[in-house]
């Protein structure tokens, strides 16, 4: 963690992302108070037709605002093959988001488009594209899209997954998906880039999204996408370090430098063997913990 107590790209926390829908100024009033690590505020599914430029102008001004406190803000635009498309983008690089999200990338040229488009609009350098992999295409293609020199992170679109594969979206331990969740990820490991979970759309179960939250966190995620507030702790119980995990984490460094200091060729700490790939996931998760409590 940095000094100044802003957590590093790399481990800035993102447990809960939430969709917000920007055409509805009530829900964006009340993201304000939601303890999500990031907000996407939402042009495209979430709004119809009608209300697309009203969604537009909302969430600029909510993206300027800077009553949002820590949390990551994103505009997740439509595509450029809508009547919108364009103008999203446009307008989007002109506000302080930290990212643009994009549905439905399924090839390295859709994202330089983008990226050009962002150029030309005058975008912060700093501002990033989260690619959202939601099509066939954007699987078979996601090494090279995670690649890309401007994603940051990929953002697994589920629904739209499921829509095009035909399958089923609420089969036990997601299994029609897991295949493809963990392309995603390795592409986003190797690129060293983020990877978000996709959505749990049936909010009134609580066990079930938990359990997808584990399972996505026990896959290696670095958080889910949640659509709505009620999913937000959960998000966040899930992905925290507990403190047994945070004092293990603690207790295995401090064996493992004892046993460097008096010269020792093997160190074991709970009964284990540990080695240097054992110390750089416990000093992982207390960096993690650490960018947590950075939060407040």
């Amino acid at each position: 963690m940095a000094s100044d107590d802003t957590p590093s790209p790399a481990l800035r926390p993102r447990r809960s992302v939430l969709y917000m829908p920007a055409a509805n100024e009530r829900a964006l009033e009340k993201a304000k108070t939601i303890a999500c690590d990031a907000i996407i505020f939402d042009l495209e599914d979430a709004v119809s037709p009608d209300a697309k430029e009203a969604a537009r102008a909302n969430a600029v001004a909510a993206v300027n605002s800077g009553e949002y406190g820590h949390r990551e803000l994103t505009i997740r635009c439509n595509g450029l093959d809508t009547p919108w498309g364009v103008d999203d983008l446009a307008t989007a690089a002109q506000t302080q988001a930290a990212a643009v999200v994009i549905p439905k990338v399924g090839s390295v040229k859709y994202l330089d488009e983008v990226a050009d488009r962002l150029d030309r609009a005058g975008a912060n350098p700093d501002m990033v594209i989260w690619a959202m992999i939601e099509t066939p295409s954007a699987v078979f293609d996601v090494r090279a899209i995670a690649a890309h020199w401007r994603v940051a992170t990929l953002v697994m679109g589920t629904n739209d997954l499921a829509r095009e594969l035909r399958a089923v979206l609420n089969a036990p331990g997601r299994h029609p998906f897991v295949q493809h969740l963990a392309t995603a990820l390795l592409a986003a490991r190797e690129a060293g880039k983020v990877a978000l979970d996709g959505v749990f759309n049936d909010i009134k179960d609580e066990a079930g999204f938990r359990a997808e939250c584990v399972q996505g966190c026990e896959m290696g995620f670095d958080g889910k996408t949640l659509i709505h507030p009620s999913q937000v702790d959960v998000a966040n119980d899930v992905w925290s370090p507990s403190e047994a995990a945070i004092e293990h984490a603690r207790g295995l460094i401090a064996a493992f430098e004892a046993g460097q200091a008096e010269g020792k060729g093997v160190v074991t700490f709970d009964g284990r063997m540990i080695e240097h790939l054992h110390v750089a996931t416990a000093r992982r998760t207390l960096a993690i913990a650490e960018a947590i409590a950075a939060l407040g």
